[in-house]
């Protein structure tokens, strides 16, 4: 996957979640929730295309 694809996708996920916490009413502990799920799933999502969690299956303990 192109570097640029992935800078626009961080790019779109963050404006989206600026959009919904600027413009949408919720309470804070909702908007933090929503957040870190976001984040979260962007994370996991960017270790996946770089290869990261492909790795970490070969590890045993």
């Amino acid at each position: 996957m192109p570097v640029l694809t992935i800078l626009i996708v961080i790019i779109g996920v963050g404006v989206i979640l600026w959009l919904i916490n600027s413009f949408i009413p919720m309470q804070r502990t909702i908007k933090n929730i929503l957040n870190a799920v976001v984040i979260i799933i962007l994370v996991i999502w960017l270790l996946k295309i770089f290869g990261v969690l492909d790795s970490l299956q070969n590890v045993t303990i």
